[in-house]
């Protein structure tokens, strides 16, 4: 059985880098051995996320560029880190994943060297850490910029946590959207969100973001219709981390062309 005696730290990422720093991949490369960053990398575009009167809805689009292509149409980029939070990344798609994979094994780690769960507080100061590891490879252009979102158990509320590539970490407590089509998702919410916002109404709001971003942004995906291909969308309650079906959210944007049609 795993001991705190066991570790100098309860920081994953540190205790990896200082014994096993072989399995860290690129992350092995902070110091900038990158030569060049002429070739085209994935690239993530469009993330939200829209806290409603019973906690927090994250979604994005399912589109990674690669340059001037479509470089992969089914990406994932929502991922549940426990019970009651959930992390959205937005940038180049290696370092983006590697930082939510990293992330969700620290927490994990840290809850059974403990014994306790880790704060939202304290799990957006961490990621905070992690954002800011990736400076070096920021800097040649390999950013990484997450979105973090929890319910918070003490005040019963939903939170969502920005951050900047230097690690500086921000609350907003309404909504707020990054990527390439984050300033187009944020115009509509800012016309659209309420506050005291039920789930439906919510999620309308998140839909009708999504395809405002991809009406104007190139690089964010909207829904494909032909292939079945839908944005995710997860949802973040007292009650825990959930999925909105696909079907459910193929029903909301095929409302919302139904509406546009009629306007």
């Amino acid at each position: 059985m795993l001991k705190l005696r066991d570790f100098e730290s309860t920081d994953f990422f540190q205790i990896l880098k200082d014994r096993h720093p072989d399995k860290l991949g690129d992350w092995s490369k902070l110091d900038g051995t990158f030569e060049s960053n002429n070739h085209n990398f994935l690239e993530g575009t469009t993330v939200l996320a829209v806290v409603y009167k019973d906690g927090v809805i994250m979604a994005g689009d399912r589109q990674a560029t690669e340059g001037y292509q479509v470089g992969e149409r089914r990406i994932q980029k929502v991922y549940k880190i426990d019970r009651h939070s959930a992390i959205a990344v937005a940038g180049v798609a290696g370092p983006c994943l590697e930082i939510a994979k990293l992330f969700q094994v620290q927490i994990e780690f840290y809850e059974k060297i403990e014994g306790v769960r880790l704060s939202l507080d304290g799990q957006a100061n961490y990621l905070s850490s992690l954002v800011r590891s990736n400076l070096n490879l920021a800097m040649q252009g390999l950013i990484v910029l997450p979105l973090f979102s929890g319910y918070d158990i003490k005040n019963g509320v939903g939170r969502i946590f920005k951050y900047d590539a230097l690690g500086g970490r921000y609350e907003e407590d309404t909504y707020y959207a990054i990527g390439s089509g984050g300033k187009d998702a944020r115009s509509t919410l800012k016309k659209l969100y309420q506050s005291h916002l039920d789930k439906d109404n919510a999620l309308k709001i998140v839909v009708e973001a999504l395809w405002d971003a991809a009406d104007e942004d190139i690089a964010t995906g909207g829904p494909d219709l032909v292939r079945k291909i839908f944005p995710t969308f997860t949802i973040i309650t007292k009650d825990g981390v959930s999925e909105v079906s696909e079907d459910t959210i193929a029903e909301l944007f095929q409302d919302l062309i139904s509406r546009l049609e009629q306007s």
